[in-house]
């Protein structure tokens, strides 16, 4: 099988705000292309914390014609691994890096001529900064305008580069702050960006019908809102791209948020036979009802599959159902398109029928 990790040295760390790093990876030659990416794509990163091998997933914050492939990192309160890297990643060590992965964006068409809007919430702006800058780029007829809400100016992600593309795409670029923390003068760009925010900017600022692709990234709620607002408003559900980094209740920076409860039910098969398809390679597994899911059982029998999370928001472990049926404990990752074309999230599947085949190789 293919190696799922590949060693990157860390060539900078750069201090954006009080509580985010930026950062950077040497990607060498013979890994070019391993590491090529689309705008909105994220890394996912692994490191022995305190003894504990950790994953985490963060979106890649650079445009695709840019010279570094680099991440942000916003320190999470009590989260291991964003801790880590603030207080003990050098410039110089190496970390095990996944190739890019994710879904989160529209194909780039050079002579279109669209409206691409974005609206972030704290480091949702991660995504959404790399497929600004690559839409600005390679999209010369196109213009973007990005809604992005924070506490204050000082805790704004990017603030400074995103400024410069504003300098640089003057009349393709319109940026509309919103602080729930500071005082501005303008009742639109104070509070909370809930539905009702949102819905007033597509009333006031935006025109629903001239939005051609929306890219909504921040916390979990922000994300529900502006669905329900830009449903409402009339933009079509195939315009509107979620990513979502973590769930209700649960700290929003490391993509990883906490282990899932999970419980049999009526249904499951009690065992079951397992086929795992990845790089072409077949391994059967026996999966029993008491185990977590059935990426619990591929690494009890020692098989190295792709996953980050396991609490089924980053799609990592996204793989394809051939023969037998599973259920999903949730999922948060899978659009409704990707679940109908028999698509699942390995961390979050238990089998319902005695022999199940999966392929990771479907992507």
């Amino acid at each position: 099988m293919s190696v799922l990790f590949h060693s990157l040295t860390v060539q900078a760390l750069e201090a954006d705000t009080a509580d985010s790093l930026i950062v950077s990876f040497a990607v060498p030659e013979p890994l070019r292309a391993v590491f090529g990416f689309t705008q909105g794509q994220y890394l996912t990163l692994r490191a022995t914390v305190n003894g504990q091998d950790l994953r985490r997933s963060y979106s890649i914050c650079a445009g695709v014609d840019d010279a570094e492939l680099r991440v942000a990192v916003r320190r999470v309160e009590g989260g291991a691994f964003s801790s880590w890297i603030h207080q003990s990643l050098q410039v110089g060590d190496s970390l095990q890096v996944m190739a890019p992965q994710g879904r989160f964006f529209v194909p780039i068409e050079p002579t279109a001529r669209r409206h691409h809007v974005g609206i972030a919430g704290g480091s949702g702006i991660t995504p959404i900064l790399s497929i600004m800058k690559t839409v600005l780029a390679r999209e010369p007829q196109s213009r973007f305008t990005l809604i992005y809400s924070n506490r204050t100016p000082a805790s704004t992600m990017f603030k400074e580069e995103i400024e410069d593309l504003k300098n640089r795409y003057m009349a393709r670029l319109a940026l509309h702050h919103v602080f729930t923390q500071e005082h501005v003068d303008a009742p639109l760009y104070a509070g909370r960006l809930d539905s009702a925010k949102l819905g007033t900017f597509l009333g006031q600022v935006l025109s629903p019908s001239d939005l051609d692709q929306v890219y909504v990234c921040g916390p979990f709620q922000m994300n529900d809102e502006a669905e329900a607002a830009l449903l409402a408003a009339g933009v079509p559900a195939e315009r509107v791209h979620i990513e979502r980094f973590g769930v209700a209740q649960s700290a929003a920076g490391d993509k990883a948020v906490g282990a899932v409860q999970h419980e049999a039910r009526p249904g499951d098969a009690e065992q079951a036979r397992v086929t795992i398809i990845r790089d072409g390679l077949h391994r059967e597994i026996e999966f029993r009802r008491e185990q977590p899911s059935i990426l619990d059982a591929a690494s009890a029998a020692g098989l190295e599959v792709p996953f980050s999370c396991t609490s089924g928001v980053c799609a990592t472990c996204r793989c394809k159902v051939l023969e037998g049926e599973v259920r999903m404990e949730r999922n948060f990752a899978l659009d409704k398109a990707d679940v109908e074309a028999g698509f699942v999230l390995a961390c979050q599947s238990h089998p319902l029928s005695a022999r199940v085949v999966l392929s990771f190789d479907e992507r």
